[in-house]
């Protein structure tokens, strides 16, 4: 028995050690805001995802937040709350949902690196897929004004780009740091504007901006970005972070003032 609990107590510290990020359980826990655990049903399958609700008496619009390689994390919902600290719905749907018979979500995971390895192995229309239910979901709730917008973070920024080639039912497609589709004829189906936000030390990244710049423009897309100096990858997170460098809380901050300027005009 006690190697029993010594072992659950093992657990239990690796996982903190991995997915949790202090800061981000603290301004959780300090938020005024309502959140809540919901479930999306879709072909017999059950989607979790994390709602964060503003305090207003207005119907606003709604963000589907969409993680980073890593699952659904506490800065990942930390992210959603403050969202809704300026005013809208929040919706951070965890895509790692019924993996499998062992895996039900992301904390399921014994390690960020599992979350990741399983995250890689989803098929692009199961995304898709669970991506529009999140949007018919979210659209319908009552305490919205049926617009959407999709905003994501690395993968997710891949993944909300993609998703803006698969659907007409947003307003519009946030991409941090991630990926532009190569498709040119997936391109073409792109209805709502882009907006692309990156740091300037991220040149794995940056390097496909030329050419999805091209392609949107070529077919008279909307693709509006902005290079954040002295950034890195992932600096929404790090720039969050008590600890961030000056140049990723400075691309975080004048992020967040473009973000708002943009869900303002939805």
């Amino acid at each position: 028995m006690k190697s029993i609990t010594f072992t659950f107590i093992l657990c239990l510290f690796t996982f903190h050690t991995i997915f949790a990020q202090d800061f981000a359980l603290e301004q959780l826990d300090e938020s005024p805001r309502h959140h809540e655990w919901v479930e999306i049903e879709y072909n017999g399958r059950t989607l979790t995802g994390f709602v964060a609700f503003p305090e207003t008496s207005e119907s606003v619009p709604a963000v589907i937040v969409i993680h980073e390689n890593r699952g659904l994390t506490d800065w990942v919902r930390s992210f959603a709350d403050q969202v809704a600290e300026a005013g809208y719905i929040a919706i951070a749907p965890d895509l790692l949902s019924e993996f499998s018979d062992e895996y039900s979500r992301t904390s399921d995971f014994p390690s960020s690196d599992a979350a990741r390895d399983a995250l890689y192995q989803l098929d692009g229309d199961q995304i898709t897929a669970y991506l529009k239910q999140v949007q018919t979901y979210i659209s319908s709730h009552p305490a919205t004004n049926k617009k959407v917008v999709v905003a994501g973070f690395c993968w997710g920024g891949s993944q909300s780009f993609r998703f803006a080639t698969n659907t007409d039912q947003i307003e519009a497609a946030l991409v941090f740091y991630g990926s532009a589709p190569t498709d040119e004829e997936a391109v073409k189906n792109i209805s709502a504007p882009v907006y692309g936000f990156y740091g300037e030390n991220d040149q794995r990244i940056n390097s496909g901006i030329p050419a999805i710049e091209s392609i949107m423009n070529a077919h008279d897309k909307t693709y509006e970005y902005e290079i954040y100096d002295g950034a890195g990858h992932a600096y929404m997170r790090a720039g969050d972070s008590p600890d961030g460098s000056e140049s990723n809380v400075a691309a975080r901050n004048a992020s967040w003032e473009r973000l708002k300027h943009i869900l303002a005009d939805i």
